[in-house]
C-alpha cells in the first residue's frame, strides 16, 4: 500500500554528498549525510559501494564525528578524510581501506576545508584556514594572531568582508599545506591576505595549481596560480577573469582545466585551458557549454580530452570535450539532472536527482546505451513506499518581451495518473541565472503537495541558465518585467488544456522570492504567496548583500557602475503595498546573501498597506540555505509552513470554475506590468 509523502520523509532521506573513485580500486567512495532528528543536527558517514552490487554499502566510519570528503589513495589502499570527531573543528583522517588503522594526521588550529593525496601517497595536500589580526589589515606579521571573542570588534577594510554562511572573513584566510602521512608534520605553501578556493597537484607531484582571490580594497576575483610542490616560484597564470574555480592538471603537467567566468556576478561558468608554461589561456566550447559542477572535471587518460558535468536547457548531461577543437560528445543524458559525478576509464558513477526518484548512486559505461545503466545502492527503499511522482517536461509558447512569442521549458509534477483540474504551485527558482532545481531535500513539498492533489509548475523562463548567453542575459534590467508574463502564460496554457484551474498559488527563494513578490504586486492572478529568503529592495541589497556591491550592477544591466534608479524601478518594496495577495515570508535571521532586511522591509509594507494577511518567520542561526542545508528542525518547519499556507489560502478561493463555455481561464485581471525592451 503506498502511502503519501509527508515532511517527516526528510528525516528518512540519505544524501550522497561526495564521490569519489580511482582505478586501483573497484569501488565508489562516498560521504552519505543523514538527519539525526533527536540531536537536531545532520551526520555524515563514509561509506564504500562496489560497482556490481546494489545496497546499503560498506560502513567505513562509525558516526563519532561529521566524516566528509573521502578520497582514495593513488594505490586505493587507504582513504583520507575530513572529520569533526572529538567536538572541534574538521580535521585530517586516514584509515586503511577496510576501515582499519584509523588516525588523525596533523593537528590544524582551525578548520581543514579540502585534502588532496600526492601522486606518490606519502604525504597529502590540504587547504586549511589561519587565524590572523584584522587589525592588520591584511599586512604581513610574523607575530601569532591574538586570542579573539565572539563580541570583539570586527574591523572592515575590504570587499567582501562577509560570507553566507561564514560569517565575518577578516579573522581568517585559508592556505595551502602539505602533510607528511606518517609524522604529520605540515608545510604551509601559500601566504598573504587571500584565500585559496580550490586546487590541484600534478602529475608528477612538482607542482601546485590553485585558485586563490585576490589582495586589497576588492577582494572577490579569483585568479589562477601555481607553485612549485616546495612552495617557491608562485606564479599568476590567468588574469581576465572575475571567476576562476576548481583546478585540474592534464596527464602530462602541461595544462590545467579549470571552470570559470570573466564578468563579474556571472553566474554560467564556461570551461577553460590554461598553457603551465606560457601561461595562455583559452576557452572551449564557450558557445556550447556550461559547466553544471566545477568538482565534476576529469582528463582522459590520453589528455586529449576532459568529461565533465553540462547544464544544458535545465538537465544534465556528462559530456566529453575535445581540447583540440571543443567538440562535445555526449556519455550520459536524460530528463533529469546528476549529483556528483565520478569517471574512471571504463567508467561512470553518478548520483541523479528528479522528483521521482530517491538519491542513489547510478553507474554506466561511458557512451553506451540507456540499458547499460545500473542503481548500485540502496540508501532509500522507503521511497518506493510512498504516491509515485511524475515529472513531465513540457514547453510554452509566451511573449518575449520584444513583442515576439517564443519557447520556455519547464517541469510539471504531480501523482502519476492524476487527472486536472488541479490546483497549481507555481514555484519560481533562485539565480536568476540558474534554473529548477530537482533535488529532494530542498523541494520536499513538492512531493507532499503533489501527493495531496497538486500540481507543481517549475519554469525555466527568460534569465535562466543553460540555454545560452542571449536567454540568460536578456533579464538583465528588466527583472521581473520580462519573466513574469512568460509565468502567467504558461499558467494560461496549462489551465486551457484542462490540467490546472483557478486555485494557483506562487512560492520562490532567493531571485525566485524576489520575483514572487513581483508577482503579488502587479498581478491579483496568485490566492497565496510564500516568498523565502528574497531580494526585495535592490538598492539596499548591493549595499548589504554579501555579493550584491559586484552582482547587482550585472543584474540591472548598468555593469561596472550601479544604477540606483533602474534598481529602484525594479524592487518590489515599490509595489508590495498594491499586493492583496496572502504572503508567508520565511527567512533565515543570519542569511547574508538576501540579508533579512529584505523581507522585513516588504513584510512591514505590506502589513501596514491594509488587510492583506501576511506573516513572517525568521530562523535564528540559518543562513541563506536554510531550506536545503538548514537544520532538519527548521527544513521541517519551512516546508510544512509553505504547505500549509497555500492549502489554507487557495482552498478559499476555489469555488469559481476554472474555465467558461469557452474553455477560456477565468481569472482576475493583471494589473500593468512596465513593459520590456
Amino acid at each position: 500500500m503506498r502511502t503519501p509523502f509527508e515532511i517527516d520523509d526528510l528525516d528518512l532521506h540519505r544524501k550522497v554528498s561526495s564521490l569519489h573513485a580511482v582505478p586501483a580500486a573497484p569501488a565508489a567512495l562516498c560521504a552519505v549525510r543523514f538527519v539525526q532528528r533527536q540531536e537536531d543536527s545532520h551526520g555524515s558517514q563514509i561509506r564504500i559501494f562496489a560497482f556490481d552490487g546494489c545496497g546499503e554499502g560498506r560502513l567505513l566510519s562509525d558516526g563519532q564525528g561529521e566524516d566528509t570528503a573521502p578520497r582514495w589513495s593513488p594505490d586505493g589502499r587507504q582513504i583520507a578524510f575530513l572529520s569533526t570527531r572529538g567536538g572541534g573543528s574538521p580535521q585530517l583522517f586516514v584509515m586503511d581501506a577496510e576501515g582499519g588503522s584509523l588516525r588523525q594526521v596533523g593537528q590544524f588550529s582551525q578548520s581543514v576545508t579540502q585534502l588532496r593525496w600526492m601522486p606518490d601517497g606519502r604525504s597529502l595536500l590540504v587547504t586549511a584556514a589561519v587565524a590572523v589580526d584584522p587589525d592588520l589589515r591584511g599586512r604581513p606579521s610574523d607575530a601569532p594572531a591574538p586570542a579573539r571573542s565572539a563580541a570583539a570588534p570586527e574591523v572592515v577594510w575590504r570587499l567582501p568582508y562577509k560570507q553566507d554562511g561564514v560569517g565575518y572573513l577578516l579573522q581568517r584566510q585559508i592556505h595551502l599545506f602539505t602533510v607528511d602521512l606518517d609524522s604529520g608534520r605540515q608545510r604551509q605553501l601559500t601566504h598573504g591576505a587571500f584565500d585559496v578556493l580550490g586546487f590541484d597537484v600534478s602529475p608528477d607531484g612538482l607542482h601546485v595549481a590553485y585558485a586563490r582571490n585576490r589582495e586589497g580594497r576588492f577582494a572577490h576575483r579569483y585568479d589562477l596560480w601555481t607553485c612549485g610542490i616546495d612552495g617557491q616560484g608562485h606564479r599568476q597564470l590567468s588574469h581576465g577573469h572575475a571567476t576562476v574555480m576548481q583546478p585540474m592538471w592534464s596527464p602530462d603537467a602541461r595544462r590545467i582545466a579549470f571552470s570559470g567566468a570573466v564578468d563579474e556576478g556571472d553566474a554560467q561558468t564556461r570551461l577553460w585551458l590554461a598553457d603551465a608554461a606560457t601561461g595562455q589561456v583559452r576557452g572551449l566550447a564557450l558557445d556550447l557549454l556550461e559547466v553544471a559542477d566545477p568538482e565534476s572535471l576529469h582528463w582522459s587518460v590520453d589528455g586529449d580530452g576532459i568529461v565533465l558535468l553540462r547544464a544544458h536547457r535545465g538537465r544534465h548531461a556528462v559530456v566529453a570535450v575535445d581540447v583540440a577543437d571543443g567538440g562535445l560528445k555526449v556519455l550520459a543524458a536524460g530528463d533529469r539532472q546528476l549529483g556528483a559525478l565520478a569517471c574512471l576509464p571504463d567508467r561512470l558513477v553518478y548520483t541523479v536527482d528528479h522528483p521521482s526518484l530517491p538519491n542513489e548512486l547510478w553507474t554506466r559505461t561511458p557512451g553506451a546505451d540507456e540499458g547499460d545503466e545500473r542503481c548500485i545502492s540502496s540508501l532509500n527503499p522507503w521511497w518506493s513506499q510512498r504516491t509515485p511522482i511524475e515529472a513531465k517536461p513540457l514547453r510554452f509558447d509566451v511573449p518575449d518581451g520584444e513583442g515576439g512569442i517564443e519557447t520556455i521549458e519547464g517541469w510539471l509534477l504531480h501523482a502519476a495518473g492524476a487527472q486536472g483540474p488541479m490546483p497549481l504551485l507555481n514555484d519560481m527558482h533562485g539565480g536568476p541565472a540558474s534554473y529548477a532545481l530537482l533535488d529532494f531535500e530542498t523541494n520536499v513539498f513538492w512531493q507532499v503537495l503533489c501527493s495531496r492533489g497538486w500540481a507543481v509548475l517549475a519554469l525555466n523562463a527568460v534569465g535562466s541558465a543553460s540555454f545560452g548567453t542571449e536567454f540568460c542575459r536578456r533579464l538583465s534590467g528588466h527583472w521581473g518585467e520580462l519573466d513574469l508574463p512568460q509565468h502567467l502564460a504558461a499558467i494560461d496554457q496549462l489551465q486551457a488544456q484542462g490540467l490546472c484551474d483557478g486555485r494557483v498559488a506562487v512560492s520562490g527563494k532567493s531571485y525566485g522570492g524576489y520575483l514572487s513578490c513581483w508577482a503579488t504586486g502587479h498581478t491579483q492572478r496568485f490566492q497565496a504567496a510564500v516568498v523565502m529568503a528574497p531580494v526585495g529592495n535592490i538598492e539596499t541589497h548591493y549595499g548589504t548583500s554579501d555579493g550584491g556591491y559586484y552582482a547587482d550592477p550585472l543584474y540591472v544591466d548598468s555593469a561596472p557602475r550601479f544604477n540606483r534608479e533602474t534598481a529602484r524601478r525594479l524592487s518590489p518594496i515599490q509595489h508590495v503595498e498594491r499586493s492583496r495577495t496572502p504572503t508567508l515570508f520565511l527567512q533565515g535571521k543570519e542569511d547574508e546573501r538576501c540579508p533579512k532586511c529584505q523581507s522585513e522591509e516588504l513584510f512591514v509594507s505590506l502589513l501596514r498597506a491594509g488587510d492583506t494577511p501576511a506573516e513572517m518567520v525568521l530562523y535564528p542561526n540559518e543562513g541563506h540555505g536554510f531550506l536545503g542545508q538548514g537544520q532538519p528542525a527548521c527544513r521541517r518547519d519551512a516546508a510544512s509552513r509553505i504547505v500549509d499556507w497555500v492549502q489554507a489560502h487557495v482552498r478559499q478561493a476555489a469555488d469559481a470554475p476554472a474555465v467558461d463555455e469557452a474553455g477560456s481561464p477565468l481569472r482576475p485581471q493583471p494589473e500593468p506590468v512596465a513593459p520590456g525592451r
